[in-house]
């Protein structure tokens, strides 16, 4: 009998401790990192876009003196769309991004890789046209100082602040991939790395952000 308790205990305790993990990320959305709102004047509309799983933070590609790309340079894009408006940036497990363009690719070695933090990790950058915008797109507007913020957060990601490009890594046209600080894992996810961004600069967010809906509940779906 102690044998089948030990076993059922060993079987059931993944479960509870991921019922565990979303049950505290769930609880923290009730209290926010709150700030004072600022003073000074919205002056730069960005945005987090989200595939429902996965967060970018997305900038105007030039704008209040920020040129996104002297750091991100078209040329090292396949074919950078000549109408492209933004930029969309985030941050992620190496192994995940690099073989795991889409759900089919996952598998459970890559998956347990990443939980563990055992891969470097990367900054998967793409430039969008606005129609890129059109769904699931939340408004995050920002003041100058937020903005700067913001962009220090993201070159303070590259190594010793510069852009590496991963040769030959691309999705598509539009996007290329560098190499980025830190290592994803079970609490340092894609998701919170942008959390964080947003909480350095002011904005109000959910303490720990490991999911995307941790990121965009308090913000307002919307598109340019």
């Amino acid at each position: 009998m102690r044998s089948l308790l030990w076993v059922l205990a060993m079987l059931l305790a993944p479960l509870a401790g991921a019922l565990l993990y979303v049950l505290v990320a769930c609880a923290l959305m009730v209290w926010p990192a709150h700030r004072t709102p600022p003073d000074a004047p919205i002056e730069v509309q960005a945005w987090v876009l989200s595939n429902g799983v996965h967060t970018d933070l997305v900038f105007p590609l030039r704008d209040h003196g920020v040129d996104w790309r002297t750091l991100f340079p078209p040329q090292h894009l396949r074919a950078p769309p000549a109408d492209a408006e933004f930029i969309g940036i985030g941050w992620g497990d190496r192994e995940f991004y690099l073989h795991t363009p889409t759900w089919a690719d996952l598998t459970a070695k890559r998956a347990l890789g990443a939980a563990l933090g055992r891969n470097s990790a990367l900054l998967h950058v793409s430039y969008l046209r606005r129609a890129d915008l059109a769904a699931s797109a939340y408004r995050l507007p920002l003041t100058a100082a937020q903005y700067q913020t913001l962009r220090a957060y993201v070159q303070a990601a590259l190594p010793d602040g510069q852009a590496q490009p991963v040769p030959g890594a691309h999705y598509g046209r539009h996007d290329a991939f560098y190499e980025a600080t830190g290592r994803y894992n079970l609490f340092e996810t894609c998701n919170a790395w942008t959390g964080r961004g947003l909480r350095q600069a002011g904005i109000p967010v959910s303490p720990w952000t490991p999911f995307d809906f941790n990121v965009v509940w308090r913000l307002e779906s919307g598109r340019p």
